[in-house]
């Protein structure tokens, strides 16, 4: 019952960047792991970053290490992801999901689910 909302998607040429938003609930916000997700046409969805209610703890998947950085506002009751040197091959729905585990866990439950964002990214 958690609302997540994604903004910021769209379209964006190679090498350029993209700041995504995830407005939370202010009841859970700062109680939850929250992460970004994202899912390509035929593809699993995929964990790509995480950050921990205290910021204390985060996590990046390696195809994005070094290129997007996950951060919150727990005033502001959002998490954001900035995405620099963008590559075609991040072209896919991003999507902002909650967990109330502690910290991220890599294959591990997420609660709650943002409706997506699209972010394409052209040669």
């Amino acid at each position: 019952q958690v609302q997540l909302v994604e903004s910021g998607g769209g379209l964006v040429q190679a090498g350029g960047s993209l700041r995504l938003s995830c407005a939370a609930s202010v009841r859970v916000f700062s109680r939850y792991t929250m992460g970004w997700f994202r899912q390509s046409p035929g593809k699993e969805r995929e964990l790509i970053t995480g950050i921990s209610w205290s910021s204390g703890s985060t996590y990046y998947t390696d195809s994005v290490k070094g290129r997007f950085t996950i951060s919150r506002d727990n005033a502001k009751n959002t998490v954001y992801l900035q995405m620099n040197s963008l590559k075609p091959e991040d072209t896919a729905v991003y999507y902002c999901a909650a967990s109330v585990n502690a910290k991220v866990v890599v294959g591990g439950r997420w609660d709650y689910w943002g409706q997506g964002t699209q972010v394409t990214v052209s040669s």
